[in-house]
């Protein structure tokens, strides 16, 4: 093993500080914009690994010219370079302490793409799932497909050699790439192609210099020929080391300088384009979901099923099923076996031969799209899911995705468990069983002293069980600093120091990520934790997901970066304000990210007072999306909160905090000047100034003051004879302030429709109530905390009776942030508990009701605090029994609360309304319902597209009877 930790030979690289030479003379040689402040250096510092290097700055080149320029100024100063694409990487290899090359900023160009030959080219920067986009009008499709498809760049892809989950038709990345225009440290730039040698670029495929890439790469190969064709377990996903034996003249095709290069981990040379192959895609799919006892009894059966053909056969234990998965069959865990066909009836029977020669203890066959993207979801989210046990402790990577021959992989998971067992480790192997490789995140303490030595331990001994059988360290995802330490256990010292010997011979100043692969960092160091704080921080919220430890709610992101899609889908919401500016600092993961830093207090050393992280939580919308859409629960509404809190206390506050932070107390001292202040808010000059001493936008139109309150109005009606319908039964209709100041109309209407469904009286559970949300969403939290416990002392609730609120956001403070800004208060859990949405009180206590029908289309906005905290099932059923058709906007619409009045939001709040909500609407056939159940989206969409949308309270009265007269309303049944 001495070759593997010997010091490099070659002319040293700096890891720091940086050179303000260094920096001129890069700004000088490239026209891409490179950042070597805190902020950019914070947002780089980990990928999705348990690894974190601080680089010196970072460089988003604008093409390959860019690249060469940077890297021979990289060279002149000895400063390393790290390649980076998504930052998905789960082994550490996407992490260095050099210049990282952001690719995905600029280079994201398909440059070609053709039918015939079924290929394409790409830049590095290419998401995987643009390039499907592009592929399949034509049928075809990029066969590799990690789970993070959606984020993930081709760049990347090629340099970790990835796979996904459909390899067992189509391949890793490396089987699908043709030619790599490659660029080396010092700037020389080199073309690969398949079997055909390499060159310098521009020169022709054949006959252009050295064969397999820099000069002495050939001889190196020519040397060794025992040891390569010797030296290699022979398994579909042997992905670890460098793949010398596809040298070998043997090779089928000849050399292929191609695959060797494929999945090098950025050591080599960087990617500046891609010839990749495209492949036709079936026209129709099915997939076969079988339940067995446990992940080994899968395992076993997943190689019978392989000569069946299928696109996949995926495998999945129930430990990583967080919520009830109606769709999957009985079982302790399920393979997931793909089929394809030319029709929905060829990939149908196909999948049910599958489902007939599986000894399954269940099963199914799914061929509703819906269906299948449901079930894909629940196994593409193990990766973050398995990140918590379910006893909701922390697992990790670091022994994450090991690769065995498929017939012994069953052997190897028992193997594997008893290891476990015997460290006293908990994990869930999941993953791509029809090519034996295995994903796992395990219960390792990366804090202590004691638990790095167990990791340690752990990772060497099962390094040597996969070897036993067979097997690669790494069967996706490359090696990166997690195992290349491990290299000679599975491949021997002679061969490793080979790898040594190709690395230098591509890059012998070792300036290309140092640290990985060849001589690579010991396993055991630069883990992300140690830099974080040993003790508690000083925190408002109780955070009783991850015992009370605000440092523990940041650990909870492991960069799986599902927040960094481009584009929304479904009902999901995560992440808005990073699909409006494309920007890693806005992206949820990104946050976190500076929160890291924040805490550890190396890169960013000004703690809460920190402008870094103000600057990337300005634009979160707060819409708490990632609290449900992010695989392990991240909730940065809450962590805004928190950090404004800490951020300005004690210090002058920006103007929109003071007016729209506190605007129920301003709604509440305006009401008896309702009329007057409406006739002001139309004389222009006087509310561009209101607005610019305010921190409105000046873009905005102010909301219109009811010149009625809601609650007045309940009063007057009740005055004036209300029918007590039963003296002893009411329902309580919180009194939320943008129902009671600003819409009113929705209170009036929930009442109609919830004395005609019940039969009982409708009050408010109290005088001048409030949730605190404003407070809560500008940090202002100790004025939160006052109002929530002034509420809960005025609340007049009995204990188990439920309280309905129409508006979505103050439903969701009251269940979440509530209990959790009081938690040693035991009414603020009961209160939370006893919170329902109109419609669910609806379902839940009137289930013999018949609603009125409506039968016809439907738009509008689901409320993003309603998919996040609250859900919207009940809303969805609501609307089928009242024959409301179509599907609502997910996402969010951009207003969220104050976010969309402050000043500097406007842009970013129209492209969020832009992204989904907006064409909704305008391509909606006239007739269509508006509907949108949050006071923001109704404001949102009437401000930008002339709309009004209504709640559904408001649909429904108006399709009710006439009410009885005085006022009454009609019995039940009516």
């Amino acid at each position: 093993m001495a070759e593997q930790h010997r010091p490099h030979t070659g002319p040293s690289v700096q890891a720091s500080p940086v050179s303000p030479a260094f920096v001129a003379a890069l700004r000088s040689a490239v026209r891409g914009t490179s950042d070597f402040g805190a902020a950019a250096r914070a947002l780089t510092t980990m990928d999705a690994s348990n690894y974190r290097r601080v680089p010196l700055g970072v460089l988003a080149p604008r093409d390959a010219d860019d690249i060469a320029a940077a890297l021979t100024v990289s060279q002149e100063y000895g400063v390393p370079v790290v390649p980076r694409g998504g930052g998905t990487s789960i082994a550490g290899q996407a992490t260095g302490t050099g210049l990282v090359l952001d690719l995905t900023r600029h280079l994201r160009t398909i440059l070609d793409l053709d039918p015939a030959a079924r290929t394409a080219v790409v830049q590095p920067g290419v998401i995987l799932d643009d390039l499907r986009a592009a592929a399949a009008p034509h049928g075809l499709t990029f066969g590799p497909d990690p789970s993070t498809h959606s984020r993930c760049t081709l760049g990347g892809m090629i340099g970790n050699n990835s796979c996904g989950a459909h390899s067992v038709a189509w391949g890793t990345t490396a089987d699908n790439v043709r030619g790599l225009s490659v660029v080396r440290y010092g700037g020389q730039a080199l073309r690969l192609e398949q079997g055909s040698g390499a060159g310098p670029a521009g020169a022709g495929a054949r006959g252009a210099g050295a064969p397999h890439g820099p000069q002495g790469v050939s001889e190196l190969v020519a040397s060794h020929l025992a040891l390569l064709r010797t030296g290699y377990p022979d398994l579909p996903r042997r992905i670890s080391g460098y793949a010398l034996d596809a040298l070998l003249p043997e090779h089928p095709g000849g050399p292929d300088p191609v695959r060797a290069f494929c999945g090098s981990e950025g050591t080599l040379g960087v990617v500046t384009e891609a010839t990749v192959r495209l492949v036709e895609a079936p026209r129709a799919r099915a997939l076969a979901v079988l339940g067995y006892a446990d992940e080994s009894a899968a395992a076993e059966a997943a190689p019978g099923l392989l000569p069946y053909g299928p696109l996949t056969v995926e495998g999945m234990a129930a430990d990583l099923v967080r919520e009830p998965a109606g769709l999957l069959p009985r079982g302790g865990a399920w393979l997931f076996v793909e089929t394809g066909g030319a029709t929905e009836a060829e990939a149908r029977a196909h999948a049910e031969r599958v489902l007939r020669a599986a000894d399954a203890v269940d099963g199914a066959v799914v061929t509703d799209p819906a269906g299948q993207r449901a079930l894909w979801r629940i196994r593409e989210d193990a990766a973050g899911t398995a990140t918590r046990m379910p006893d909701g402790s922390e697992a990790w990577p670091g022994w994450e995705d090991c690769a065995v021959p498929p017939a012994r992989l069953g052997a190897y998971l028992r193997d594997f468990r008893a290891l476990l067992a015997e460290h006293g480790l908990r994990g869930t192997p999941y993953g791509h069983f029809g090519d034996g490789c295995i994903h796992v995140r395990i219960d390792f303490d990366l804090i202590t002293e004691a638990g790095v030595a167990r990791f340690r331990r752990f990772s060497e001994e099962t390094a040597d069980l996969v070897v036993a059988h067979g097997g690669s360290l790494s069967g996706e995802h490359g090696d990166g600093q997690a195992r290349a330490e491990l290299l000679p256990r599975m491949y021997g010292d002679e061969l490793v120091a080979l790898f040594g010997r190709f690395k230098d011979l591509w890059d012998p100043d070792g300036g290309l990520n140092p640290g990985m692969l060849a001589r690579p960092d010991r396993l055991d160091t630069n883990l992300r934790f140690a830099v974080l704080p040993k003790r508690p921080v000083d925190v408002e919220f109780g955070y009783p997901q991850d015992g009370g430890d605000f440092a523990g709610a940041v650990r909870r992101c492991v960069g799986v970066a599902k927040c960094r899609t481009t584009e929304a889908s479904g009902a999901g919401v995560m992440c808005p304000s990073f699909r409006a500016t494309g920007e890693e600092a806005h992206s949820t993961r990104g946050r976190i990210r500076l929160l890291h830093e924040m805490l550890a207090g190396e890169v960013i050393t000004d703690g809460w007072r920190s402008t870094e992280v103000r600057d990337a939580l300005d634009l979160c919308l707060s819409c708490k999306g990632c609290r449900s859409d992010c695989p392990v629960g991240v909730d940065m509404a809450t962590y805004k909160a928190e950090f404004l809190h800490h951020h300005y206390q004690g210090r002058l506050r920006p103007a929109a905090h003071y007016v729209m932070g506190r605007l129920p107390q301003w709604l509440r001292l305006a009401r008896p000047f309702a009329r007057p202040l409406n006739a002001l808010a139309r004389l222009r000059p006087l509310v561009a100034l209101a607005k610019r001493l305010a921190g409105i936008a000046p873009e905005r139109t102010i909301p219109v003051l009811a010149t009625e309150t809601y609650s007045r109005w309940l009063r007057r009606r009740q005055g004036r004879g209300t029918r007590i319908l039963s003296s002893s039964r009411v329902v309580h209709l919180w009194a939320d302030t943008f129902t009671e100041h600003l819409s009113p109309q929705v209170g009036r209407a929930a009442v109609r429709v919830l004395e005609e469904a019940t039969g009982r009286t409708v009050l408010p559970p109290g005088p001048g109530l409030c949730c605190g949300l404003t407070y809560v969403s500008t940090g202002q939290l100790d004025a939160a905390r006052r109002v929530m416990r002034r509420t809960l002392d005025r609340l007049d609730l009995f204990p188990g009776e439920p309280l309905v609120v129409l508006e979505p956001s103050c439903a969701a403070t009251l269940r979440t942030d509530l209990p959790e800004l009081l938690p040693d208060d035991p009414r603020a859990a009961e209160l939370a508990s006893a919170v329902r949405t109109f419609a669910q009180y609806l379902e839940e206590y009137t289930p013999d009701w018949t609603p009125p029908r409506l039968d016809r289309p439907a738009v509008g906005q689901t409320h993003c605090h309603q998919h996040a905290v609250l859900g919207d099932a009940a809303e969805r059923r609501l609307r089928e029994r009242l024959g409301l058709v179509g599907e609502l906007s997910g996402g969010c619409c951009g207003l969220a609360g104050n976010f969309g009045f402050e000043k500097g939001h406007w842009e970013v709040s129209v492209a969020c309304a832009e992204e989904r909500l907006l064409p909704a609407v305008r391509e909606a056939e006239p007739g269509t319902e508006l509907l949108a159940d949050g006071f923001s989206c109704r404001t949102q969409l009437d401000q930008l597209a002339g709309r009004r949308a209504r709640h559904l309270a408001e649909v429904i009265a108006e399709a009710l009877p006439e009410p009885v007269p005085g006022g009454g309303a009609p019995g039940p049944g009516r």
